[in-house]
């Protein structure tokens, strides 16, 4: 694509010159028409004029005076008698003062029945001026040229008076007045397109300047762009840095996770191999250590591979669901790993719970509140989960007896690997970190705090759409 600077330079100068051209061409219309209707204005009433000092009683000698005033050297005035040129003297000096554009204006006389009486200079270079037929204006060829004439019957005299206008002084004026029009626009012409070179080039300059600092960053800078720019490129500012808050977050979490990943495989995997190494020497207790430690490794392997995937996949729009067809599904899916430990899993609220979220992220939640509730209860202890409502807001509720939290973890076990030492329970210190995370995505409230008696209290709320109250339930231990 070509560059802004030269399409605006292009299309302006194109633009410019229609836009000259068009005024010019009204120009020349425009004076065509007002001009003509000037001289025409100028016709009637000079031939008014004329008819108006025209004495009815004029002789032929009065005609042949006249006719020595209105002859030009070398285009005398004609004086006719019955339709025939009569000689006319032209001595006289009034003739010799005339100006060269009275050769484009011409005064003639005819009889009533239409013959010649006298006629100015140029309507006899080439016989007599056709004679008027009729009063009022009109367009006459002759000797090869176009003549604007108007002709008026002079009832006193009994005579016809008529004066013309050549065409060519017509056309003269009217191109003289479009010429003068148009030579300063095509003087002024380089001017403006170097004018608009200089503004184009000033008006861009921001544009080139943003681009020049993106092209000059480093691959490793990813600061904001922060030099000034017009209020038209602010939206395309935002957007480029909101583009690299994106790519610096996107970044930093790959580097996190693999960092995260390095950090907790390495510990198990080196087990592994030591407990390997040693049940390859006999020591059958290193080979039951080794298989926990495998168990250990898909766990924390799964929970990465869950982190990775939050990481990479946006987030989708929320639709309406019901929260517990997928809470109790789930439930009885864990049953068997509860019995197994001699747990009592028990689900107990509402039947029906409408939210607006992301059914496949409320499960993956869910799961891994439900998993670290059953993994931190001793045998024997007691899991409960609740479907309630909060100032009408629909909230799931995880409670354990487990060993609780310290105080001070509390607000720090959802980062990752974060652990409570000393309880003697082995994880990933993954499975509240993702619950957090998911929880930012739904755009909930996740709420830890230890029991009175013994044990975590965990709790989502969600934001309001909709919820439905019905029936409470309580499933069986």
């Amino acid at each position: 694509m070509t560059s802004i600077r030269r399409y605006l330079l292009r299309t302006l100068a194109i633009a410019l010159t229609v836009t000259g051209g068009m005024a010019v061409t009204a120009a020349y219309l425009i004076t065509n028409h007002e001009l003509e209707e000037i001289l025409d204005t100028q016709l009637s009433l000079h031939s008014r004029i004329v008819a108006g000092q025209l004495d009815p009683s004029a002789t032929v000698d009065d005609y042949a005076r006249l006719a020595s005033r209105m002859g030009l050297p070398q285009h005398p005035a004609q004086l006719y008698r019955d339709g025939i040129a009569v000689p006319v003297n032209s001595s006289d000096s009034g003739s010799k003062l005339y100006h060269e554009e009275e050769l484009k204006l011409v005064l003639g006389f005819w009889n009533a029945d239409g013959s010649p009486k006298l006629l100015g200079s140029k309507w006899n270079d080439a016989g007599p001026f056709p004679k008027p037929l009729e009063e009022g204006f009109r367009w006459e060829s002759y000797n090869g040229h176009r003549w604007r004439v108007f002709s008026m019957f002079d009832v006193a005299s009994d005579t016809w008076i008529s004066m013309g206008l050549r065409g060519s002084f017509h056309d003269e004026v009217v191109e003289r007045i479009t010429w003068n029009n148009l030579l300063p626009m095509l003087f002024l012409l380089p001017l403006l397109l170097w004018l608009m070179n200089r503004i184009i080039r000033q008006g861009v300059a921001p544009i080139q300047a943003l681009s020049s600092q993106v092209q000059g960053r480093s691959a490793h800078d990813l600061s904001k762009i922060d030099n000034p720019v017009p209020q038209e490129l602010n939206g395309l500012r935002q957007s480029l840095n909101d583009f690299i808050a994106r790519l610096k977050e996107t970044l930093e979490r790959e580097r996190r996770f693999t960092a995260d990943a390095a950090h907790e495989l390495r510990t198990p995997l080196a087990a592994l191999r030591i407990h390997l190494d040693n049940a390859q020497a006999g020591d059958q207790q290193s080979l039951q250590k080794a298989y926990v430690g495998v168990e250990r490794l898909q766990r924390v392997v799964e929970q990465l591979l869950i982190l990775a995937r939050l990481d990479q996949v946006a987030t989708t729009p929320p639709a309406t669901i019901d929260l517990y067809p997928i809470i109790a599904e789930l439930v009885a899916e864990m049953w068997p790993l509860a019995e197994e430990r001699g747990q009592h899993l028990k689900l107990k609220g509402l039947t029906q719970l409408k939210m607006s979220a992301d059914e496949v992220e409320v499960g993956i939640l869910f799961r891994n509140l439900l998993d670290n509730a059953l993994r931190y209860t001793p045998q024997g202890g007691h899991v409960e989960v609740e479907l309630a409502l909060w100032e009408e807001a629909p909230q799931l509720i995880v409670r354990d007896t487990g060993p609780g939290l310290p105080e001070y973890m509390l607000d720090k076990v959802t980062e990752r690997f974060r652990r409570a030492s000393g309880q003697g329970i082995t994880g990933s210190g993954l499975g509240l970190s993702i619950v957090s995370e998911l929880v930012q995505r739904q755009r909930a409230i996740l709420t830890l705090a230890n029991r009175e008696s013994s044990g975590l209290e965990v709790s989502v709320r969600w934001t309001l759409l909709k919820s439905h109250q019905t029936a409470l339930i309580e499933r069986p231990e």
